[in-house]
């Protein structure tokens, strides 16, 4: 079974639930797709195990051999390919590695080469495996990198996606395929507004999914109310809690302190497995 973990916004504990359902599954795997700026490890402080680079085939140009037709840029949807008078200019941050400028060369001039642009890392902690991936500095494109974190889960393991926050494609890469999502929000007006958005996305997608109200007591009901009117499970509301919050600022999933916590959230993965097999 895979459980994406995601929001309509950053900030609101995504990772906090998605480390504590982690810990609170036994065998489980936890897989932090948000690869612009991972933090699972930060909490979990895995012990490394292996880790590779990620890579995309860009083109390289015989200039001695291209005959400057022009048909590679022509194909190129991205504008990744420059035809001049005395060259062929490539721009590798804005290829998107489809191979096709290589396929409509006449005389083909045009191969592909490796060009890093992540790094994969998977390690071990306190029983469950942990893989996630970097996206380099000054790169666009996060989806490759999140293809490549999921490309290492196990179809008969219980995988728990941390996605990216908001409602981009990285977002939709990341809890694509996956059995179930979990929402987390806040109940503030910001919480409410952006959840309605990923609603709409996670609508889109034929997903079933349902929400976790995290910090609930700062705000007001609002949430509650948009999510009983749009027939959206209210999964598990995690307090304001001044325990919970000193917890987090060192790092530490709060159910390892918190036993009561780790069965919650053994009742949530319950609720979740029901309603996959309902669905």
């Amino acid at each position: 079974m895979i459980i994406s973990v995601a929001s309509g916004k950053g900030g609101t504990g995504k990772t906090t639930v998605a480390v504590n359902l982690a810990l609170s599954i036994e065998g489980s795997s936890i897989y932090d797709c948000d690869v612009e700026e991972p933090n699972v490890h930060l909490m979990l402080r895995p012990d490394i195990t292996d880790f590779e680079d990620i890579t995309l085939p860009v083109p390289v140009v015989d200039q001695d051999v291209c005959t400057r037709c022009g048909q590679c840029a022509d194909f190129c949807q991205f504008n990744a390919i420059f035809v001049g008078r005395s060259g062929v200019v490539i721009y590798p941050e804005i290829c998107h590695s489809c191979g096709g400028c290589a396929l409509v060369c006449p005389v083909k001039a045009i191969t592909e080469m490796p060009r890093p642009i992540g790094r994969l890392y998977r390690g071990n902690s306190k029983g469950h495996q942990i893989v996630y991936g970097t996206l380099n500095i000054g790169e666009p494109i996060a989806t490759s990198v999140i293809k490549a974190v999921k490309a290492a889960i196990h179809p008969s393991e219980i995988a728990i996606i941390d996605a990216p926050p908001g409602t981009a494609c990285p977002v939709i890469e990341s809890v694509r395929g996956s059995d179930y999502i979990v929402l987390v929000t806040e109940p503030t007006p910001f919480g409410l507004y952006d959840l309605s958005l990923a609603v709409e996305v996670m609508r889109g997608l034929e997903t079933p999914f349902g929400v976790i109200i995290n910090k609930a007591g700062i705000g007001d009901d609002s949430v509650r109310e948009y999510c009983n009117e749009r027939g959206i499970p209210v999964l598990l509301e995690i307090p304001f809690e001044r325990t919970i919050a000193e917890l987090y600022s060192r790092g530490t999933p709060f159910v390892e302190v918190l036993p009561e916590w780790r069965k919650r959230f053994v009742d949530l993965f319950e609720r979740i497995r029901q309603e996959v097999s309902s669905h």
